[in-house]
């Protein structure tokens, strides 16, 4: 089926986003490419169909976010935000992703190709996010639920003050956040590496060169004698 083609050069972003999101009240065509975002903030959010969206350049803030059932390809990098409060479906960027990437989502996949800068995945209660190269600063801050994998490097404070998130890292870790730890690598872990990685189209990567991350749960409660990391 040939894709209908939007043009952001010739049509407004509300008529854009209203047209995508139309497709949610049982219209059929499921197949949009995305011409000429140059950069435009809130691109492709709250779709609610199992439409695929091609994007063919970078985006600015919170592309693909409150994602429903849709598949949102970004052909180029993402600003802050992307796939922000997601809650099923797919959100791949073929380039680099700006902070806080992922945050908040709730379910589905947020695919990164590159890296991805400080903060991604914070608070996570969810998603999972798969990013091929390095990741900043506190990623997966106060992170609750999901997966976080990551085939490069992790910058300091990963999994700060972290609840039942997971992650993974293939890379190095620059420092660890407040309650987090290093866990054991058992086989429902490599099956669960296994499955994100082929659904990230990245299952070059094998899941025993990764290491395992979460929640050493000493701060659940509040304890004077762990007075210092709140």
């Amino acid at each position: 089926m040939t894709a209908e083609l939007l043009d952001l050069a010739q049509t407004p972003l509300r008529d854009i986003n209203a047209a995508l999101q139309a497709q949610a009240r049982g219209r059929n065509r499921t197949r949009w490419e995305i011409a000429n975002p140059r950069g435009s903030h809130a691109l492709a959010v709250g779709l609610d169909a199992p439409i695929e969206v091609t994007i063919r350049g970078s985006t600015g803030y919170y592309c693909g976010g409150m994602n429903k059932q849709a598949t949102v390809r970004i052909a180029g990098s993402a600003g802050p935000g992307v796939a922000e409060n997601m809650m099923s479906g797919k959100v791949i960027v073929d380039g680099d992703a700006s902070q806080y990437a992922g945050a908040t989502g709730r379910g589905g996949l947020l695919v990164v190709n590159g890296n991805a800068a400080s903060r991604c995945g914070i608070s996570m209660k969810g998603i999972d996010i798969v990013v091929r190269g390095n990741i900043g600063h506190s990623s997966a801050f106060m992170a609750q639920k999901g997966n976080l994998v990551v085939l490069g490097d992790a910058g300091e404070g990963l999994g700060d003050s972290i609840y039942e998130a997971q992650l993974f890292v293939r890379g190095t870790v620059s420092g660890l956040g407040a309650d987090c730890t290093e866990k054991e690598m058992r086989p429902e872990h490599l099956a669960l590496l296994d499955r994100l990685l082929k659904d990230a189209g990245m299952d070059d990567a094998r899941p025993d060169q990764f290491r395992r991350y979460g929640s050493g749960r000493t701060l659940y409660h509040f304890d004077i004698d762990n007075a210092s990391a709140y």
